[in-house]
């Protein structure tokens, strides 16, 4: 957990009257942390009704990632599971609780009316890039129904990207969260994002996005020394194909080209062709595979279909679904002559692939995997490779080849289903090790991938097998080579791919090697344009926020090279109709407005640094004393637990190993104890449960004893002196929400009393209970100590409610200066109407019949016009209601009567070193 991610989640946090929040740090710094901050303190104070909605292929990874690192449990809501739902007698899929609830952008805008039913506490959305174009009239129609369908709840938007080609595009996405933030598109242009804006302009779009915006960059967190970016490095293993093997390209290329076949000719979508091209860019293994399926089906006159084979398994994407055809479709009526001799034809290329037992781009792979795990290995990597393939017939070839060549014995396979042999054994025997532990989390498919990802990480295992869907999800940071075997042409893919290695934790530069073909000048120019124009495979992030920003539908891109690919006979052909795609993204990359962006999203860097410094030190000395507190609840638990030392993180408990540090337990296969889950939930509710007797507790404190770095700062001053003590727990509302507090108040003897942060750091010294007293207990004093700190507290609580009633009134008072501006500008716009009618009137060219329903139209606008200025008196007359009505709301809060409740008192001393002359005496 990083500053600068505290910094975002508190953020997102701070203002109850807050629609949602933009968090748009730059790629790379985290805003998935973000995010699980803010979903696990909502789900904490029982707000449990929360949506995610992410790019299809990244629901996996947003799963594992947030049970992972927050303990939180979701599950993923699609067709397939949705319909199984609907089944078993689930009417409204959406609304069964038990985690954090995951939809693709798809499923989500497809669904949207029974998510509008359902009152969320939180919506994220990741990617929120794609919803920036919401406002835009006759477009976007997914992210518009989205928009109905989250209206009215708490929204968090995680985008790197929120202005990429033009300043409405921040209109847009800010409208997305509240329409009330700014006026109308009209307002927007005139104010910000037209011919007259200066730097005056842009300087208070910058003020009044502060509100709803938070960003920082990748070079202020650098600065601020927080995180150590690693660089990626491209590697390309050129290769020339054998002629069986180019023989067979030439064959399939020129059928898939072909418009008067009975399998792709006609009406076949897209996505039939691209998995037939697949095939051919990965392995002649692939392709036998793929023949063989579609002479099946062409015997049975049935046409290819996206769902026809299971060899590539991301084939079903959500984003997909609705272009596949039924697989059960018939073709038309044939000729049979037609389909003998397609039969004939694709029979023959089946049995040429069949009869390819050596491909060319394996071998070279084999001769030069040892030289570039050596590099890996001088540079101070792990000796270790993930080879990615889109194709589950290349995988089974790829062991084979391996396994034949010096690598038996240390390969691991990873895919959609893992059902192989040494896959189930190598799950076995980690579910066995792992018995008993928070490391099972019951879903086979998440702990298969684990148990496959640490049988990689072993000293014994050197390669790792995956595809596209086997890898969604895992984190391979200890492996800095990443092969391409076969490349997609979605550029997130790719950028996927590399993410499983190349993200935070990284200790190595990473090595990203991509298998070229020289013989194929069209997937020479898709990886030219990858790596040339989008830098997916070079420098410290891979691509720019721009170019991931341009890049915000992969699958159109997919398609635009799928229709080069199928469109050209000749390399001169090919190599025009790339010139042009890679000028129109160039186009799209130059058309950015970097200075803007930087003026109106960013703040200062010394302002940002400065901050994330104070916020640093601020975690360096919470975060320890949270878990201090954490151990002291489990020492007073459990009595029989066992510490190495006094001041360790580390106990044994139960045959177990418990600690507070993630990465010890990841390493050790210990457990780890957090507040929220397991063991650590357990005791702190425990604790909590435990009644207090009546009567006071006579407690002696040892400061002497505590076994933590650091002072109990001021207790060691009490040394020597004794009196009393009290807590309680104070509730005071504030909109939307209670704030609770425990407050702890003291004083001495001799009438003194002790600060609130003196008597909370006296709670935490080690301590011996000498029986309890029910006589002298000042109850008249404490009740005054307790009425002044409460007040202390109240006073700042309705401060906080105050600042945020000003921020809301000041906010709304610009909505409606912009309204006004937005119905000026639209008030001109029927003036100029108006004079070009009443001159068409006076027409002499025009008809009495034309003349009449010019004078129509004239009383038509000016009737608008009236409207829109009644409208202007409206506008304000709504948003004073709105702020009347929040000031009443905020009257009613400060007239509720506080809580208090007491939860125990304490007649205390303060006694360094007692301790241990008690265990000395008792010896």
């Amino acid at each position: 957990m990083n500053p600068h991610q505290v910094d975002a989640a508190l953020f997102a946090l701070k203002a109850p009257y807050a629609k949602g929040v933009l968090l748009a740090d730059e790629v790379g710094l985290g805003k998935t942390i973000e995010a699980g901050l803010v979903m696990s303190q909502k789900w904490a104070e029982q707000k449990q009704r929360i949506l995610l909605v992410v790019p299809a292929s990244l629901r996996k990874q947003w799963q594992q990632e947030l049970f992972d690192k927050f303990s939180l449990r979701s599950r993923i809501l699609e067709s397939k599971t949705y319909n199984e739902m609907r089944k078993a007698g689930q009417a409204r899929p959406f609304e069964v609780g038990g985690g954090v609830l995951i939809s693709s952008y798809e499923f989500a805008a497809r669904k949207a009316e029974e998510i509008r039913a359902v009152p969320w506490d939180l919506v994220v959305f990741d990617e929120a890039h794609r919803l920036r174009n919401v406002h835009r009239k006759n477009t976007a129609k997914g992210a518009k129904a989205l928009k109905h369908a989250v209206d009215g709840r708490f929204k968090i938007l995680l985008t790197a990207t929120p202005l990429q080609n033009s300043l409405m595009e921040l209109f847009g996405i800010v409208s997305m969260i509240d329409d009330t933030h700014f006026g109308g598109e009209n307002a927007f242009r005139a104010q910000y994002a037209g011919a007259a804006t200066s730097p005056a302009s842009q300087e208070m779009l910058r003020e009044r996005l502060k509100l709803v915006c938070h960003r920082t960059l990748r070079r202020q967190v650098q600065e601020a020394g927080h995180i150590n970016f690693r660089q990626r490095h491209a590697v390309t293993f050129q290769f020339e194909p054998y002629d069986q093997e180019t023989r067979l390209y030439e064959m399939l290329s020129e059928y898939l080209q072909d418009p008067g076949t009975i399998a792709y000719g006609g009406r076949t979508n897209a996505l039939v062709v691209l998995q037939a091209r697949k095939s051919l860019g990965s392995s002649t293994f692939a392709v036998a595979r793929y023949l063989d399926t579609l002479l099946g089906r062409l015997r049975l006159k049935q046409r290819p279909t996206a769902g026809m084979t299971d060899d590539f398994e991301d084939t079903f994407d959500e984003e997909r679904e609705s272009e596949e055809d039924d697989d059960d479709a018939d073709t038309d009526v044939v000729d049979p002559v037609q389909l003998a001799a397609e039969i004939a034809l694709v029979e023959a290329m089946r049995d040429l692939a069949q009869d390819i037992g050596v491909n060319a781009k394996g071998e070279k792979l084999i001769h030069n995997l040892p030289e570039v795990l050596d590099r890996i290995k001088a540079k101070g990597g792990q000796r270790k490779a993930v080879i990615f393939t889109e194709s589950v017939r290349t995988q089974k070839y790829l062991h084979q080849l391996l396994t034949d060549h010096g690598y038996e014995g240390r390969i691991v396979v990873m895919n959609g289903s893992n059902g192989d042999d040494e896959s189930r054994a190598i799950y076995g025997s980690w579910k066995e090790r792992h018995s008993g532990t928070d490391r099972i989390s019951g879903s086979k498919t998440a702990d298969m991938k684990a148990a496959i990802v640490e049988s990689f990480k072993s000293d014994d295992k050197t390669i790792l097998i995956a595809t596209e869907s086997g890898a969604e999800g895992i984190n391979l940071q200890f492996c800095s080579l990443l092969i391409n075997y076969d490349l997609p042409w979605n550029p997130q893919r790719v950028e996927q791919r590399i993410g499983r290695c190349h993200r935070y934790g990284q200790l190595v530069d990473v090595t990203v090697v991509n298998m070229l073909n020289m013989k194929n000048r069209a997937e020479a120019r898709i990886h030219q344009l990858l790596e040339q124009k989008l830098h997916l495979f070079d420098g410290v992030f891979g691509s720019s926020d721009e170019v991931l920003g341009i890049l915000t539908d992969g699958i159109d891109f997919e398609k635009e090279v799928l229709r080069i690919m199928q469109k050209c006979r000749s390399d001169e052909q090919a190599d025009r109709e790339f010139d042009e795609l890679t000028a129109r993204i160039q186009d799209s990359i130059d058309a950015d407005l970097e200075e803007a962006r930087a003026k109106v999203l960013e703040n200062m860097d010394a302002d940002v640094v400065a901050k994330l410094h104070r916020r640093n030190e601020a975690l360096a000395q919470i975060l320890p004393e949270f878990k201090q507190r954490l151990l002291m609840v489990a020492k007073g638990e459990l009595p029989d637990a066992e510490f190495p030392t006094p001041d360790s993180e580390n106990f044994g408990w139960d045959g177990k190993q418990w600690t507070t540090k993630w990465p010890l337990a990841d390493e050790n296969d210990w457990q780890f104890f957090r507040v929220n889950e397991g063991l650590g939930d357990e005791l702190i509710e425990r604790a909590k449960a435990r009644t207090v007797p009546d009567g006071a507790e006579i407690v002696r404190f040892d400061p002497a004893a505590y076994p933590y770095a650091g002072q109990l700062g001021g207790v060691p001053e009490l040394s020597g002196q004794s009196g009393w003590l009290r807590a309680f727990k104070a509730t005071m509302p504030t909109p939307g929400a209670e704030r609770e507090e425990v407050i702890v108040i003291a004083e001495t003897d001799g009438g003194e009393m002790v600060k609130p942060q003196v008597c909370d750091k006296m709670m935490m010294a080690p301590a011996q209970s000498l029986g309890s007293t029910a006589n002298d207990i000042p109850h008249d004093r404490l009740s005054q100590l307790q009425d002044f700190e409460f007040g202390h507290f109240s006073e700042r609580v309705k401060q906080e409610n105050y600042a945020w009633l000003i921020e809301e009134e000041e906010r709304l008072g610009r909505y409606a200066r912009d309204m006004e501006i937005e119905i000026e500008a639209q008030i001109a716009t029927l003036d100029l109407e108006l004079k070009d009618l009443q001159r068409q009137k006076l027409s002499p060219s025009l008809s009495m019949e034309e003349k009449v329903a010019v004078m129509r139209d004239i009383r038509k606008r000016e009737t608008a016009r009236d409207d829109l200025k009644m409208s202007q008196f409206e506008a304000k007359k709504a948003v004073n209601k709105d702020i009347g009505e929040k000031l009443d709301a905020f009257s009613t809060l400060l007239d509720q009567q506080p809580r208090l409740e007491e939860m125990f008192t304490l007649r205390w001393s303060v006694e360094p070193g007692a301790m241990a002359a008690a265990r000395a005496k008792a010896q």
